[in-house]
């Protein structure tokens, strides 16, 4: 598995520059879809390797199917967002330290109509706990995404375990899943940065939002050149070095679309 995706990765680099890819250095990154889908990558990524002469090519994927690929070693660096997975992968040796990098938050959509009616909710636990009693369609990643672990939080402060024909797992990522959600029409859970920038919208809306229970923080780890001898441990750090930077955060802070910022650094 390492070599086929770091072979892909070299082949992209041949394919994206034109150079032979020994003449570029680069490093792999696993992160989220969210981080992909939102477009974030492809605004800070260049200015990164405009400053470094180091590229970046991205595995998107889940959060925890990130931390999987990260843990056998096929990456150099790993960009998520679910505290408790990356502080734990850090605890077994997996990876060097988590380092704050910024922080959005989650949003429940559904359709216009709100026919579960969360909109009167007093929290997030509450308005899942709406859509449930009211049987109303609930389009789930189900894939152990940084984004599916604060769904399961919710449900469990909520004291439902969701099942039934109501509940829809897509185990996709988070535009797949907000495009079933605007064809059932059905309520999701979504990071705000992909919900900005989700074109195919239909005629959902955000049905509750602003639960301190919905933030949203994002870390990123170097994976442990212990652990894994041929990590690019030099070329990550300075990946990490820069976007806890004043050029990184300030990269970060400036991605805006439709004069909406979709993430929010807070590097220490």
């Amino acid at each position: 598995m390492r070599n086929a995706i770091r072979s892909a990765a070299l082949g992209l680099a041949v394919a994206l520059t034109g150079l032979p890819a020994a003449a570029q250095e680069f490093i792999t990154l696993a992160s989220t879809t969210s981080t992909e889908n939102s477009g974030l990558f492809g605004h800070i990524l260049p200015m990164f390797q405009k400053a470094t002469g180091i590229a970046v090519r991205v595995v998107a994927q889940g959060t925890g199917q990130a931390l999987e690929t990260a843990r056998r070693g096929d990456v150099d660096v790993v960009f998520v967002h679910a505290r408790a997975a990356e502080e734990q992968f850090v605890a077994e040796g997996h990876g060097v330290a988590r380092i704050e990098v910024m922080y959005n938050d989650f949003v429940i959509v559904g359709p216009a109509a709100d026919p579960a009616g969360i909109r009167g909710a007093d929290s997030a636990a509450a308005a899942m706990a709406a859509i449930a009693g009211a049987g109303a369609s609930f389009a789930s990643r189900g894939d152990d995404s940084g984004t599916h672990v604060a769904e399961m939080a919710l449900w469990a402060a909520a004291g439902i375990d969701p099942a039934g024909d109501w509940y829809l797992e897509t185990g996709s990522g988070m535009g797949a899943t907000l495009n079933t959600a605007a064809q059932v029409p059905a309520y999701a859970l979504t990071d705000r940065g992909t919900w900005i920038s989700f074109e195919n919208r239909g005629g959902l809306a955000i049905g509750f939002e602003g639960d301190p229970a919905l933030f949203n923080p994002y870390g990123v780890i170097l994976v442990n050149p212990e652990k894994h001898p041929h990590v690019k441990a030099k070329a990550g750090q300075a990946f990490i070095d820069w976007l806890i930077s004043d050029e990184g955060q300030a990269a970060i802070a400036g991605f805006q679309l439709n004069g909406e910022q979709l993430f929010f650094p807070n590097a220490r």
